[in-house]
C-alpha cells in the first residue's frame, strides 16, 4: 500500500513559457489571437470545400482531414496552455493528462500521414493525369484515409499507456506547456533509457516512412515537370502542388532540421518552441496557404463571397 501511495500522481505542474505576471498576459492575449485564427480558418475551409462542388476531389477531400486534424491538435493543447496562463496553480489533472498526450501525440501522426497520402495524390496527378480518376477513386481515398487516422491513433494508445505505467513516485513538475510524451517519462523514478529509445525509434518510423514516400513522390513529379516542353505547363503543373509542397517544407523540414542532426540533443526551450510550432503555428498556416497559394480555392472563395454579397444586398433592399 505504501509502495502505491508513492508511486501514485494524482496531477501534474506544467512549468510552462514563463513565470513572469505581464508576459504570460501578453502570449495569453497572441496565442488567444492565432487560436481564434486557427479555428476559424479550418473551419471554414472545411465548409468551403462542403459547399462548392468543384472542390469535391480527392484532393480536396485528404485537405479536409487536414484542417480537421489542425484544428484538433490545436484544441488539445492551445484551451489548457491559455487557461494556465491566467492561473496561479498550473495543474493539470492525471487523466487529462493522459488524454492530452493521447490525442496530442495521435493528431501529430495523423498530420504526418496525410500529407504522404497528399504527396501520392499529387504524384498521380501529375504524373499519370489521363487516369488520375482511375486511381484516386473513392474507395482508395476512404482507405488512405482511414488508415492514417487508425494508424496514429494505435500509435498513440500504445504510447500512452506504456507511459502512464510508469512509477511517477513524488515528482509532478512538467518542464513543458503540455504533457508532452518525452517530458512525461522524464518524471519516472526508474531507469527510462529503454521507454525513451523505443519513443525515439517510433517516431523515426512515423516521421521518417512517410517523410521517403513524400520524397520519392517529388521526386518523380519534379522530373516529369521537366520534361513537359512548354513554360506554361511546368507552371500549371508545379502550381498542383506549390501548396502541399510549402506545407510539407514546414512541416517535416522544421522536425528534421531540430533531431535529425549529428549529435541533435534539443534544449527543454527548443522542444517547447517545436511543440508551439506545431500546435499554435502550423494550423493556422495550412489554411492559410492553401488559400492564397491554390487558384480552385481562390476561386471558390470569390464564388462564395458574391453569393454572400448577393443575399446580403437583397435584404437590405
Amino acid at each position: 500500500m505504501e509502495q502505491n501511495n508513492q508511486t501514485w500522481v494524482h496531477e501534474f505542474i506544467l512549468l510552462g513559457l514563463s513565470r513572469d505576471w505581464d508576459t504570460q498576459v501578453s502570449l495569453f492575449v497572441l496565442f488567444l489571437f492565432m487560436y481564434l485564427v486557427t479555428v476559424l480558418g479550418n473551419v471554414l475551409i472545411i465548409l468551403l470545400i462542403r459547399l462548392d462542388s468543384r472542390l469535391h476531389t480527392p484532393m480536396y477531400f485528404f485537405l479536409t482531414n487536414l484542417s480537421l486534424v489542425d484544428v484538433s491538435y490545436a484544441t488539445s493543447i492551445v484551451p489548457q496552455l491559455l487557461a494556465h496562463f491566467l492561473a496561479a496553480h498550473k495543474a493539470i489533472p492525471f487523466l487529462s493528462c493522459a488524454a492530452q498526450l493521447f490525442f496530442s501525440l495521435g493528431l501529430g501522426g495523423i498530420e504526418f500521414l496525410l500529407l504522404a497520402v497528399m504527396a501520392y495524390d499529387r504524384y498521380v496527378a501529375v504524373c499519370d493525369p489521363l487516369r488520375y480518376s482511375v486511381i484516386m477513386h473513392a474507395g482508395l481515398c476512404l482507405r488512405l484515409v482511414i488508415t492514417s487516422w487508425v494508424s496514429g491513433s494505435i500509435n498513440s494508445l500504445v504510447h500512452t499507456a506504456i507511459t502512464f505505467q510508469l512509477p511517477m513516485c513524488t515528482n509532478k513538475y512538467i518542464d513543458h506547456i503540455s504533457c508532452e510524451i518525452l517530458a512525461v517519462v522524464r518524471l519516472a523514478c526508474v531507469d527510462t533509457s529503454s521507454n525513451e529509445i523505443v519513443i525515439m525509434v517510433s517516431s523515426i518510423v512515423l516521421l521518417m516512412t512517410p517523410f521517403f514516400l513524400v520524397l520519392l513522390s517529388y521526386i518523380q513529379i519534379i522530373s516529369t515537370i521537366l520534361k513537359i516542353q512548354s513554360t506554361e505547363g511546368r507552371k500549371k503543373a508545379f502550381q498542383t502542388c506549390a501548396s502541399h509542397l510549402t506545407v510539407v517544407t514546414l512541416c517535416y523540414g522544421t522536425t528534421i532540421f531540430t533531431y535529425i542532426q549529428p549529435h541533435s540533443n534539443p534544449s527543454v526551450l527548443q522542444e517547447k518552441l517545436i511543440s508551439l510550432f506545431y500546435a499554435v503555428l502550423m494550423p493556422m498556416l495550412n489554411p492559410m496557404i492553401y488559400s492564397l497559394r491554390n487558384k480552385e480555392v481562390k476561386e471558390a472563395w470569390q464564388k462564395l463571397l458574391g453569393k454572400f454579397s448577393g443575399f446580403t444586398s437583397k435584404l437590405t433592399q
